[in-house]
C-alpha cells in the first residue's frame, strides 16, 4: 500500500490522493482519443469539457461496448476491494472510458487503486480478447469533491453520461452503470 502524497503528477496531469477524500475518476481505453484529437483539443480552452464531448462519440475500439468485457470492469470495480480500500458511490462504463466516484476511507492510495482495476482489468480483457498491448491509456482524471452539491452533480452527471450520449432513452437503462440500481 503505498501512502497517500497530496498533490503529484507522473508527468501527464496532476492528481491529488488524499485519504478521507472523495473522487471523481475517469480513465479510457489506450485508443479512445487519437493524437491528431488529442493536439487539437490542448490548442482549445475548453479542453476538458471537448476531452468529455470527443469520448462520448465512442472513437476507438470501444472494447467496453462488449458485455463481456464491460461486465469483467465492473465486476472489478465492484467485488474487489469495494467497502475496505474504497466505497464506491456512482460508477458508468462507456464504450471507450469509466466514470467513477470513490471515496477512499482510509490510508489507501488513489493512484494504487486505479492502478490495481487498470492492471487487472487489461491482463484479462486482453487475454479474453486473443490481444497484446496497453488496453487503458496511461494516466487517468481526477478531481477531488468539494462538498455536498459538488458530490450531487457529479454523480448526476456519472449517472446521466449513457442517456446524454444517446446510447439508452433513460438512465436507468443502461447495464453498466450505478442509475439502474439507484432507481430500483
Amino acid at each position: 500500500m503505498t501512502q497517500a502524497r497530496g498533490w503529484h503528477s507522473r508527468g501527464y496531469l496532476p492528481h491529488f490522493d488524499s485519504p478521507k477524500t472523495i473522487q471523481f475518476v475517469t480513465f479510457r481505453l489506450a485508443d479512445s482519443l487519437p493524437r491528431a484529437v488529442i493536439e487539437a483539443l490542448n490548442a482549445q480552452a475548453d479542453a476538458v469539457q471537448r476531452v468529455d464531448h470527443e469520448l462520448d462519440n465512442g472513437l476507438g475500439a470501444c472494447w467496453l461496448r462488449r458485455p463481456d468485457i464491460a461486465a469483467l470492469v465492473q465486476d472489478a470495480l465492484l467485488l474487489h476491494f469495494d467497502g475496505d480500500r474504497y466505497r464506491l458511490l456512482a460508477w458508468c462504463l462507456m464504450p471507450n472510458h469509466v466514470h467513477v466516484v470513490i471515496e477512499i476511507p482510509g490510508n489507501h492510495s488513489l493512484s494504487d487503486i486505479v492502478r490495481s482495476w487498470k492492471s487487472f482489468t487489461s491482463r484479462r480483457a486482453n487475454a479474453h480478447l486473443g490481444r497484446t498491448g496497453s488496453f487503458w491509456h496511461a494516466d487517468y482524471f481526477d478531481r477531488y469533491i468539494r462538498d455536498d452539491e459538488h458530490l450531487a452533480r457529479t454523480i448526476e452527471y456519472v449517472e446521466q453520461n449513457p442517456a446524454k450520449a444517446g446510447l439508452v432513452d433513460v438512465a436507468a437503462g443502461w447495464l453498466w452503470s450505478s442509475a439502474r440500481l439507484r432507481s430500483r
